[in-house]
């Protein structure tokens, strides 16, 4: 959302939005010249002398939120962040980064590739880049590279000249119940490209099958990114996770006449995004990280990149797990992959929209995982989390914070 009011806002538009509180990223909206309005209320659409000619909001909110009533009340358009930025993205040469996993950090590092090789794109991310910390940048060219999930269809919004899927698995369990409606909707997402268009995916992974049949059913070129592989690239980010990321990013690049010199360069300088294995500082000489992931399989690709880059150090994860029907889907997922860490510390489960129906607990995930590991805690609040675990670090620790809720406070507090 932050990206679309900056892209509004170079566009020459009055923007202002609203959220429960003020951020690092609301305070540099206001910076830029955003109405920022600490408190979501429906006042806020009368605040200035005119009323907005369109309301955007985001699938994270409810449909029945105040502001999105009174705006429809007034009879203001309303729609959301997808249908916004297909207005806009739609009119360039699209390309769409889609998949389960690794959006943001591909999307990111197809950005640094156009810089770097002068193709000047317009693009936003679903993160901050490091180097930037922006999620948009305005272009002069007829590229725009943008990050599309999956969530509740919303990528339909998009018809891409070039779709890469990074990877693709049952996730968003509160929208959808089963892989097969996943590929679905990803086949729908292929059905809408663009004549001529390309799908740059794994084509050995077998979630993948049904698109890719799709894609071929529709004369579209398919490219398998997995033969852009290079074990011996020199990457800044871990895991090898990553290394197909960059390898999606390198085939991507290469549709658009990129020259490898130029998209070597760019992707060995690249220097993450904000959240994604992010680094935050020391403390007592433990290196302490920040991650979104929420997913087992983003998990367990995260601690594979620790492993890789600190193979002698012990590993401590403090996760918050995000929804309760996601945690409820995949509890067993998730206890495998958090056995993975040396130490974990547990909080409370973070709703986000949701309502805990299921009863779940991240009790009761720390008592399956305390019946085959002996290094497991739970603490109510982040402040017990970080006066408990602060004093036991040393240089011989790595420290993960990971989930996609509010924890990257912890991840703050701990070396502030």
């Amino acid at each position: 959302m932050s990206a679309l009011a900056r892209l509004f806002l170079c566009d020459g538009r009055s923007v202002s939005g609203s959220d429960r509180t003020p951020s690092p990223i609301t305070e540099a909206l206001e910076k830029e010249g955003v109405t920022f309005y600490p408190a979501q209320v429906p006042a806020n659409l009368h605040a200035t002398e005119a009323l907005p000619d369109l309301v955007v909001y985001t699938e994270a909110m409810p449909h029945d939120h105040p502001e999105l009533q009174e705006a429809r009340a007034l009879g203001i358009p309303t729609i959301n962040y997808f249908e916004a930025l297909g207005l806009v993205a739609n009119k360039y040469r699209l390309i769409a980064v889609a998949g389960s996993h690794g959006k943001t950090t591909t999307t990111a590092m197809l950005i640094d590739i156009f810089e770097k090789a002068g193709l000047d794109p317009s693009a936003i991310v679903g993160s901050l880049r490091a180097e930037t910390k922006s999620n948009y940048r305005k272009g002069k060219s007829t590229y725009f590279i943008v990050e599309a999930c999956e969530y509740r269809r919303d990528f339909l919004s998009l018809t891409p000249d070039v779709l890469i899927i990074t990877n693709l698995e049952l996730e968003h369990v509160d929208y959808y119940k089963t892989l097969e409606d996943v590929q679905t909707a990803f086949c729908e997402l292929v059905a809408q490209m663009r004549e001529g268009g390309t799908l740059v995916a794994n084509i050995s992974d077998p979630a993948l099958h049904p698109v890719i049949d799709a894609a071929r059913t529709r004369d579209l070129h398919v490219v398998d990114y997995r033969t852009y592989v290079d074990p011996l690239l020199p990457l800044k980010v871990p895991g090898l996770h990553n290394r197909l990321n960059a390898a999606a990013a390198l085939a991507a690049a290469a549709l658009s006449g990129v020259s490898e010199e130029a998209a070597y360069e760019a992707l060995s300088a690249f220097a993450g995004t904000w959240r994604r294995f992010e680094y935050k500082g020391e403390v007592n000489g433990a290196k302490i990280y920040d991650d979104y992931g929420h997913h087992p399989t983003a998990i367990r690709a995260t601690i594979a990149g620790v492993r890789e880059l600190y193979p002698d150090r012990t590993l401590t994860i403090v996760f918050q797990a995000h929804t309760y029907t996601r945690m409820n889907a995949l509890f067993d997922d998730f206890v495998d992959a958090l056995m993975r860490a040396d130490r974990i510390y547990i909080l409370p489960i973070y709703g986000a929209r949701e309502e805990n129906t299921s009863g779940i607990t991240h009790e009761a995930l720390a008592h399956r995982i305390t019946e085959s590991h002996g290094d497991v805690h739970t603490y109510e609040t982040f402040d017990a989390v970080v006066g408990a675990l602060k004093p036991t670090l040393s240089s011989e620790d790595v420290v993960l914070v990971m989930g996609a809720g509010d924890i990257t406070a912890v991840a703050q507090e701990l070396v502030r």
